[in-house]
């Protein structure tokens, strides 16, 4: 019976450690989804133009901009959390996030301040790039390290999980926002609520992470690395950093396309109604949460590579003809359909894709890493998508075209999992050898072998 009570115990302490680790994540991405889903009427505000696409491509512009900070926070944050904790690291994050979502969402608009408001704005998308690009890996490193033996594929899932929460509720607000105002004063003012809703929200989450632990993983490091050490054995573990960043494109671009750009792509591209675009977010969000812990659970049992070539494998073969079945004659149900297999996709390899990294990388320094590889993967692809999508719409007059896009984050996807998992990169060979000898150092692919 005591045995059974303490099993219990460390259950229900390993659930609340999952809650308070991911809740920053809700905020980060609440105002992302928010970002993408009012481009229009944001761009309206701040970036004004006669031309409607030119406006959007200002605003996914500055979206995009913003996630240009993400490697330079997960380098200085990386290095941070590495060398502090991942508790107090996680903390910090918060704080910096939580100032740029306050400034977007009271900044005033172009017609009251002028130029000022683009600037403005700007600022708190940097600070918020600044802030995840270590937030996805501080919480995925911290919990690797809490999770039970045999599981940290299904408990690292959890991070992205956390994100699809923020989804469905942001997707939530704005649904009954659109049903409950009229659509002008939506457009003009009525975005901004959720936003509010959004900073009032800040203080249960700072609660909620100040009640973290720190990982018995990180208390028994024997030494923990200095900025300098750090940055050292990144340099070292470049090519580990540059696979990882190939193996998490497919994540972060089949992730922006299917939550952040879709919205759009329903009412601008394909011409349906808000509410359709909403609603299909809204169940979007519902299974990407089922799919990232079972594509988690199942890498844990079958190893990591299979399902992530299956699941790239079938992005490459029908991303654009999808999207063509799709544009040729658009309704709500084409839109669900499309949008279900991309969620499928993006959920089953995303929770694969996390406890895949958090192997790879060298364990002393594995947020520095982890993040760094992320980080480069959502800055120069997944919050690129967007943006690109909308050019690619545009410059080729196809709609589907932002099919290319996804396949070409597939076809990345399948190279970087058959070199990870033929055989551990080297580190180059430019770096010192008394950093290339230390034991603290070597890449963590004892763990990785299991899953070839």
């Amino acid at each position: 019976m005591s045995q059974t009570l303490v099993q219990h115990a460390t259950v229900k302490s390993r659930i609340n450690a999952i809650l308070r680790a991911t809740s920053g994540n809700f905020l980060e991405q609440f105002d992302f989804f928010l970002f993408g889903f009012y481009a229009s009427a944001i761009g309206n505000a701040f970036f004004p133009s006669d031309n409607e696409t030119a406006s959007l491509l200002n605003t996914f512009g500055v979206f995009w901009l913003g996630a240009l900070m993400r490697p330079v926070g997960a380098i200085v944050l990386g290095a941070y959390i590495d060398r502090i904790g991942r508790r107090q690291g996680l903390i910090i994050t918060l704080s910096i996030m939580a100032v740029g979502t306050v400034i977007i969402a009271f900044c005033p608009s172009y017609a009251t301040i002028g130029i000022a408001a683009p600037i403005i704005v700007l600022a708190g998308r940097l600070l918020q790039g600044f802030s995840a690009g270590v937030e996805v890996g501080g919480v995925s490193v911290y919990l690797a390290e809490i999770a039970s033996p045999g599981n940290r594929g299904f408990y690292t899932s959890f991070q992205s999980s956390s994100q699809q929460v923020a989804i469905f509720v942001a997707a939530t607000v704005g649904y009954l926002l659109n049903e409950s105002m009229p659509l002008e004063a939506v457009a003009s003012w009525g975005w901004r609520i959720p936003f509010f809703l959004g900073c009032l929200i800040i203080p249960l989450i700072f609660f909620l992470r100040r009640t973290l632990e720190e990982t018995p993983e990180f208390l028994a490091m024997k030494k923990h690395p200095t900025a300098r050490e750090v940055f050292a054995s990144a340099l070292v573990h470049w090519r580990t950093v540059a696979l990882g960043m190939m193996m998490a494109i497919l994540t972060t671009t089949t992730f922006y396309f299917v939550t952040v750009y879709t919205p759009t792509f329903g009412k601008t591209v394909l011409k349906l109604s808000t509410q359709d675009a909403l609603l299909v977010t809204l169940l979007v969000a519902v299974t990407n949460f089922i799919w990232n812990p079972i594509g988690g659970a199942v890498s844990d049992r079958i190893g990591r590579k299979p399902v992530l070539l299956a699941i790239a494998g079938l992005a490459l073969m029908t991303a654009y003809p999808a999207l063509s079945w799709l544009v040729s004659t658009p309704s709500f149900g084409k839109l669900l359909a499309v949008a279900m297999m991309f969620s499928f996709y993006f959920g089953t390899y995303s929770g694969t894709m996390l406890g895949a990294l958090v192997e790879i990388v060298p364990a002393h320094v594995r947020t520095t890493c982890f993040s760094l590889a992320f980080a480069f993967a959502a800055a120069l692809f997944g919050t690129f998508t967007p943006l690109v999508a909308t050019w690619l719409i545009e410059r080729t007059n196809d709609k589907a075209s932002p099919g290319f896009w996804l396949m070409f984050a597939a076809a990345l996807g399948i190279i970087a999992a058959l070199t990870i998992y033929r055989g551990p990169p080297k580190p180059s060979r430019a770096v010192k050898p008394s950093l290339r000898k230390s034991p603290e150092s070597t890449l963590d692919v004892q763990a990785a072998s299991r899953y070839t």
